[in-house]
């Protein structure tokens, strides 16, 4: 039984906390999970978006019965005083394809997760819809999850790309399951040198991001400062 439990989306994100970390392999509903563990701490990178992130969620439940799960990663800035590294523990989560919401204890702003990866005029839309300060994927999802459960809800995210950063969409190179195809981005990169110096931002960006995030984590110290759901709207 693990205390705390941490959602991600990609490997990447979390890296600088999960090295040296346990690997265990485990299957839950017809599909096989990769847990990293330490001391009381499990975490899983069930991939990109909230389908992949409510089945992990619901995996990491299921398997190691935690006390409290968190919604990890990265977010954009809705917000363009949010700068990438930044870390946010919002007060409310909102889902942005129906309106719920999670209300979380000693927070600050709202989250919102929207269902696809948001260009800048999505960014101003969900901005001027929700009033919110950043945008994820996953959260909402996990938050689902945990209330159905029964199982206290936290978030921390990092911002890896600022208010104004635009790039070509990504949604091409996600599959079904959620994992990112890295070759193919890669190679439609190479491709499109009008490109590098965004994609070498985006490289940048996202490592700073990882950076601050895991520190957070970190000095988390397990169950210290969590935000406990109180509400689903």
């Amino acid at each position: 039984m693990s205390r705390v439990a941490i959602v991600a989306a990609l490997e990447r994100e979390v890296r600088p906390l999960i090295k040296g970390w346990r690997i265990s392999e485990r299957q839950h509903d017809g599909r096989t999970y990769r847990f990293y563990e330490a001391d009381e701490a499990v975490l899983v990178c069930g991939g990109i978006g909230p389908e992949a992130a409510r089945r992990a969620a619901e995996a990491t439940i299921a398997i190691f019965q935690p006390a409290v799960i968190f919604s990890a990663g990265f977010a954009g800035a809705l917000d363009s005083e949010l700068k990438v590294g930044d870390i946010v523990r919002p007060q409310r989560v909102i889902n942005a394809s129906d309106g719920s919401s999670v209300a979380l204890e000693g927070g600050e702003g709202v989250l919102v997760s929207f269902s696809s990866v948001a260009n800048p005029g999505q960014k101003a839309r969900l901005r001027e819809s929700f009033s919110a300060d950043a945008v994820d994927m996953e959260a909402a999802a996990v938050a689902r999850a945990a209330h159905a459960h029964g199982i206290e809800f936290a978030v921390v995210k990092a911002i890896s790309d600022e208010f104004a950063f635009d790039f070509p969409s990504t949604e091409r190179f996600i599959a079904a399951d959620g994992r990112f195809s890295e070759a193919r981005f890669a190679l439609f990169a190479a491709a499109r040198p009008w490109l590098w110096l965004r994609v070498l931002r985006l490289i940048r960006n996202s490592g700073r991001a990882a950076r601050t995030l895991c520190e957070r984590l970190a000095a988390l110290g397990g169950r210290a400062n969590v935000s406990a759901a109180t509400r689903i709207a």
